[in-house]
């Protein structure tokens, strides 16, 4: 596949290209490269307030079908969007959960008076959510969650019922601790994968997929500051909190299927405007690697021409894939190559920026030889540590490129 754009894409590239031009202004201008992940150099409310910029032109919900409050876009507008944006002078996004991975999972999912109440303020951005998957001892191994969720049929139900299937009235009690939980201490609500069947025959039974109000006295959010400095990610437990019965997604006891869906929806048309992002990140190494000298070492000479070979291939990874969900509707396990390739990449690259900082880079504000692009080169060296742990850690990718593409016997369990 290489990106071959019809006149009705060209008009729509024209459009978000003039939309970005005209709004990177004010509040917002001056902010090329900061902001988003693993780093709160861009103060929060200005990370929602551009959120909320996007929402009033129309660009949240992109790929949602118009039925539901969405732009209905093609997977080939969705991807010309990513790459306007990543040539643009936009902030880095800040992930939007609520966006990105809830609202297709509601609307594949959910039931219409779920997708009725939740839908519209997620497009608005005024309700933010967080992600409670992982916890102490089930991480990769999702299966493993032991947050338990009682039901209490006495429960009111409280007043964000969002109408579910499977739990008639009451309230579910929930117990237990999750943790990474990305951007807990600022979100509205949280999806949590709870264990509702302790006795369910296997692990991937008895689980079920909750929407719990995160501003409750039974939720208590403690923020874990990275070595990188930020405080993105938290802990967040669970003590009697509640949610009503109908905020359940799915059956009861049948989460796994959803929780599975919503991670499917995790990779996707954002692909290439990611490795434009990285394109413009390796040019900034490159540029203090010249401005410094460190270009005419043979050793740097070599790296940044492995790093240069690595963007084209990532290129190409991510044309392969987007094909295949072009074809057949979706990538599927194939969308792992991604994951594990550029995971992997951006780890070395900022290798090879402490390398060409030299000392310097050691200290937050960066050396004197870098460029403002690798300015922050000690934050991005720390935090990038995690790329190939979050999301499925590399293990984890390959086991299901191993299985589910090369068709090899399953791992051990």
């Amino acid at each position: 596949m290489e990106l071959t754009l019809t006149p009705q894409d060209a008009e729509f590239r024209d459009e978000v290209r003039t939309w970005l031009h005209e709004h990177v202004r004010g509040p917002f201008a001056g902010l090329k490269g900061q902001g988003g992940p693993g780093t709160d150099e861009v103060p929060f409310d200005v990370e929602v307030g551009w959120e909320r910029e996007l929402a009033n032109g129309g660009w949240i919900g992109l790929s949602w079908p118009a039925e539901f409050g969405g732009r209905g876009a093609t997977l080939t507008q969705q991807v010309v969007f990513h790459m306007e944006y990543a040539a643009s002078e936009a902030k880095n996004r800040l992930p939007n959960m609520g966006e990105t991975l809830l609202g297709p999972t509601l609307i594949a999912f959910g039931t219409p008076a779920q997708q009725a109440r939740f839908l519209p303020k997620i497009l608005s951005v005024e309700e933010l959510w967080c992600q409670g998957y992982s916890e102490p001892d089930a991480g990769s191994d999702l299966a493993n969650v032991q947050t338990r969720a009682v039901l209490d049929p006495g429960g009111d139900g409280g007043a964000d019922a969002g109408g579910g299937d499977g739990a008639d009235g009451g309230e579910w009690v929930i117990n237990g601790q999750k943790v990474w939980t990305s951007y807990g201490q600022h979100s509205d609500w949280c999806f949590v994968v709870c264990r509702t069947d302790p006795d369910a025959p296997t692990k991937h039974r008895g689980i079920s997929y909750l929407l719990v109000p995160m501003r409750q006295p039974g939720i208590t959010v403690r923020p874990l500051t990275q070595m990188s400095g930020g405080e993105e990610f938290n802990e967040v437990f669970f003590d009697g909190a509640r949610t009503a019965a109908e905020n359940i997604v799915g059956e009861v006891n049948g989460g796994w299927k959803v929780a599975m869906g919503t991670l499917d929806f995790e990779r996707g048309a954002s692909t290439l405007g990611q490795q434009l992002g990285y394109a413009r990140t390796y040019q900034g190494v490159l540029t203090a690697a010249q401005r410094c000298g460190k270009a005419d070492d043979a050793v740097v000479r070599q790296e940044l021409a492995r790093s240069y070979v690595g963007l084209e291939i990532m290129r190409y990874n991510n044309l392969r894939v987007l094909s295949a969900a072009a074809a057949s509707g979706a990538a599927g396990p194939a969308s792992s190559i991604g994951k594990l390739y550029w995971s992997q990449w951006h780890r070395h690259l900022s290798e090879l920026s402490m390398t060409i900082a030299g000392i310097g880079g050691q200290v937050y504000g960066g050396s004197a030889d870098t460029s403002p692009d690798v300015a922050r080169n000690l934050t991005a060296f720390l935090y990038d540590r995690a790329h190939t742990i979050y999301a499925g850690s590399s293990e984890i990718q390959r086991n299901v490129l191993g299985e589910g593409v090369l068709g090899l016997p399953r791992e051990p369990r």
